[in-house]
């Protein structure tokens, strides 16, 4: 009776230990930020979705690193769009040791939670964040895959006076950082390609009427209003201009550049009216890597694109890249392997310099038709 006694014992620890074979595989726990709650959660959604079709892909696929296969984890936080709430999260996510986030969307709330992020040395890869300030702080965990709010700004402002023909140009921002800086730049283009700036007016990226600001550019009788802000409060502004009978073409960056801005605008999107640019794109070489990107999205996740979906895939494929080449997780080993990333990715070839920003970002020009996003051109 001792001798069977015994036995089961060590066979049920036998079994406890292959289990735990099983089990001991190595899990990397990842983050991305962005707005899950408020106006712009669709967007926050939408990226969250790119980041894990990557995470959901290299799990299948087996990733290992080190020469050990790998399980990684996305945990998806809601910063609102709020900096208050961006710094609480990252310092949560610091505390939970991640090895990497991707986010946060805006640059409002990107911004503040880098230096957060630079102190305890974990990379944050913004797949949306186009303000220049977030790469200009010196940290070395800061990168980003779009082209910044210098270049896409400037690149609007020549097209509105260069190739649309306009002089007159009204400018309205909402006081985010992403949206005041986007703006600056435009207004900067413009006047450098020899526009001029009859207005300037704000709102806040919360509000719902614009009849004030409206009706004073109104008076000014520009022929383009730049808005440098998102597509919750661009939408009802097209509206209320079709009301007060503004007819001028309407601009803006990729916040306004999105297939949700049709339904929001309602028939204040008027034929060829807006014309907007996303930081990004891809030529006609790289075309059908991103509809089939697009056609993956729609099959696993039941919707469409809405935003920089494939950037924050690119962003996530880009770090496990990295992590692969530097055969470990920890970010103090592949932090350097990051930083010198030249990832295929479907957006194009993720690669940074020496502040973090993308090298040769793309622009692309969009405007609406029949009310879908049609493209004009894709430039650098």
């Amino acid at each position: 009776m001792k001798l069977k006694s015994a036995i089961i014992p060590l066979t049920a620890a036998i079994g406890l230990a292959f289990a735990g074979a099983a089990y001991s595989q190595e899990v990397v726990k990842i983050a991305h930020v962005g707005p899950l709650s408020g106006p712009n959660a669709h967007m926050g959604k939408d990226n969250e979705n790119g980041a894990r079709m990557a995470v959901d892909e290299l799990n299948a696929k087996g990733f290992t690193i080190g020469g050990k296969k790998v399980k990684f984890e996305l945990a998806g936080e809601d910063d609102a769009s709020d900096p208050k709430q961006a710094t609480a999260v990252a310092t949560k996510l610091v505390d939970q040791k991640v090895s990497a986030v991707i986010g946060h969307l805006n640059s409002g709330t990107t911004i503040p939670a880098s230096k957060i992020y630079s102190d305890a040395g974990i990379p944050q890869v913004s797949p949306s964040a186009t303000n220049p300030k977030y790469t200009q702080q010196g940290f070395k965990t800061a990168f980003r895959v779009v082209a910044n709010d210098a270049q896409l700004g400037a690149a609007l402002g020549k097209y509105a006076v260069q190739k649309l023909g306009t002089k007159q140009i009204a400018v309205i921002d909402d006081r985010t950082a992403y949206g005041q800086g986007v703006a600056e730049e435009f207004a900067k283009g413009a006047q450098a390609a020899g526009g001029t700036i009859v207005g300037k007016q704000f709102t806040n990226d919360k509000a719902t009427d614009f009849n004030a600001i409206l009706t004073s550019i109104k008076s000014k009788k520009p022929e383009v209003v730049f808005f440098g802000g998102m597509d919750a409060v661009g939408g009802p502004m097209l509206r209320q201009m079709k009301q007060l009978g503004i007819t001028a073409k309407f601009m803006g960056g990729d916040g306004i550049c999105t297939g949700s801005l049709p339904g929001l605008a309602g028939d204040g999107l008027g034929e060829d009216q807006v014309v907007c640019a996303e930081a990004g794109g891809v030529d006609e070489a790289g075309k059908k890597g991103m509809d089939d990107f697009r056609a993956a999205y729609k099959k696993k996740f039941g919707i469409d694109v809405v935003y920089n979906a494939a950037y924050a895939y690119d962003a996530t494929m880009t770090v496990a890249e990295a992590m692969a080449k530097a055969g470990s997780a920890d970010p103090k080993k592949y932090l350097p392997e990051l930083a010198k990333a030249n990832h295929k990715g479907v957006t194009g070839v993720i690669a940074f310099d020496a502040k973090g920003d993308i090298k040769d970002g793309s622009l692309t020009l969009y405007t609406y038709k029949g009310g879908q996003r049609t493209l004009l051109a894709v430039t650098k």
